[in-house]
């Protein structure tokens, strides 16, 4: 079971929320509920690599990325050793997968010379199929209440079609640490980490399809 970071008015603290919940639960309904604040991550895609005309550039379908159970929809997750738990009062703006995906798009959108990604609403045939599983996406706490690292691992395989047989793959492994421990700090880690982990999903692409 995942319970909730405690927020506190300069800094997060990651701890367990049961035996205090319960003893508030009877007063619930008599206390306003804590603002939550919504963030994002890779809103603002990477300036467009301007680069010497090339061949013409691969194209290649993005398949739906699939992200940890844990990590989906629009709370921030914090894990300490074995515990693991949600940050009160801040969100994401959007379902971080969304998030996620449209960074990457736009990662891929600043190198048009290299690879030409199909979009999820386009109708193009491609003989490459770009397969991405991120299975961490979490802040990382070495010991309640200190400084977290963003970690993100994602495992990348080049399918071709029609064979479907996979004829790349690479794991990324991506480790940005909080400059405190402040919401907007550990956000600015996930926005860091996101954009270097996507970038070299494109290089990466690239290469093979090359």
């Amino acid at each position: 079971m995942i319970g909730t970071l405690l927020i506190r008015p300069a800094m997060t603290r990651l701890s367990a929320v049961t035996a205090l919940g319960l003893a508030l639960s009877g007063c619930a309904l008599l206390s306003t509920p804590d603002p939550v604040q919504t963030y994002r991550f890779g809103g603002q895609g990477p300036e467009v690599v301007a680069s010497a005309p090339s061949a013409r550039p691969v194209a290649v379908a993005l398949r739906r990325i699939d992200f940890p159970e844990a990590s989906k929809g629009d709370r921030i997750l914090g894990v300490t050793g074995t515990e693991a738990a949600y940050i009160g009062g801040a969100r994401w703006i959007t379902p971080a997968e969304i998030l996620f995906s449209d960074a990457l798009e736009g990662a891929f959108a600043a190198r048009p010379d290299q690879v030409r990604l199909i979009g999820r609403r386009e109708v193009v045939a491609s003989a490459r199929v770009l397969s991405l599983d991120v299975t961490t996406f979490e802040a990382r706490y070495e010991v309640a209440g200190g400084v977290p690292t963003v970690v993100i691992v994602a495992r990348a395989r080049m399918v071709v079609l029609p064979e479907r047989s996979v004829s790349h793959e690479r794991v990324f492994s991506i480790s940005q640490p909080a400059t405190e421990n402040r919401v907007s700090s550990i956000v600015a880690a996930f926005d860091i980490a996101t954009r270097d982990l996507n970038t070299q999903v494109v290089e990466w692409t690239a290469g093979a399809t090359g």
